[in-house]
């Protein structure tokens, strides 16, 4: 019996200069997307963050006033490993974003104020892998995410923006989605991957609440794992998969 082909996936583009990644919690892009932002900066690419809430109800033995400020502290130390300086929150409630209007114009104005080409965000799809279901929040922040980056260009939608000074940009090109079941491009990680390993050991209290494997061999393991699977379609080199949504 015939093995069935694997399809390939293809470079991402790279001809672009600013990207912002948005996504609904501290360690989201650890977890698989760190090594492809690190190749990024490290070629001169701007990249910045936008996390919908602070992480506060991710640790069930830390109160959600106690944790937010905690994770916060861990996503900008996590980021800054990568190259990136420049994260904001929107506060929205960890565990219950609301997917509506008030979510799609806080991610226009981000899109707004930092004009990327290209827009990063994680799996807004009901699983991961076709079995497991994925959260409400990640579901919400992607999906208002797709949608915003239309809504950022069009000065007729969510017109106060323009009021407050923020001028329609239309020059997102791509809306690249991490964690998707149906990838289409990828990064090669094999510089990058050192650096997400230990992006991801910066949220360390979270890894130490979720597992109680040792949180470097925990980080390393399952980002090459990642890596390495992405990397089957990839010319067999450890890679960062993308589902890349042109516009």
């Amino acid at each position: 019996m015939t093995e069935p082909t694997i399809s390939q996936l293809q470079p991402m583009p790279d001809d672009w200069q600013r990207a912002l990644a948005v996504v609904a919690h501290p360690d989201d892009l650890e977890y698989g997307c760190a090594a492809a932002i690190a190749a990024w900066t490290d070629a001169g690419r701007e990249v910045s963050y936008v996390l919908a809430t602070r992480g506060e109800a991710g640790i069930d033995t830390v109160a959600p006033a106690r944790c937010g400020p905690l994770r916060e502290r861990e996503q900008r130390a996590s980021a800054a490993v990568v190259g990136v300086s420049e994260v904001a929150f929107l506060d929205h409630a960890d565990g219950v974003i609301e997917y509506g209007p008030a979510l799609r114009r806080d991610i226009a104005a981000a899109i707004r104020r930092h004009r990327p080409e290209l827009v990063v965000t994680l799996n807004h799809r009901d699983t991961w892998g076709g079995s497991a279901w994925n959260t409400p929040d990640h579901v919400a922040v992607g999906r208002a995410t797709l949608d915003a980056a239309g809504d950022a260009g069009n000065r007729w939608i969510f017109p106060e923006l323009t009021e407050q000074g923020l001028e329609p940009w239309d020059g997102v090109r791509w809306v690249a989605v991490a964690g998707s079941d149906a990838p289409t491009h990828a990064v090669d990680a094999t510089a990058g991957l050192e650096r997400a390993v230990r992006s991801l050991l910066e949220h360390r209290t979270y890894i130490e609440a979720l597992t109680d494997e040792d949180p470097e061999t925990y980080a390393r393991t399952l980002l090459t794992s990642f890596a390495e699977e992405a990397g089957k379609r990839f010319g067999n080199r450890p890679a960062v998969a993308f589902e890349l949504f042109p516009r």
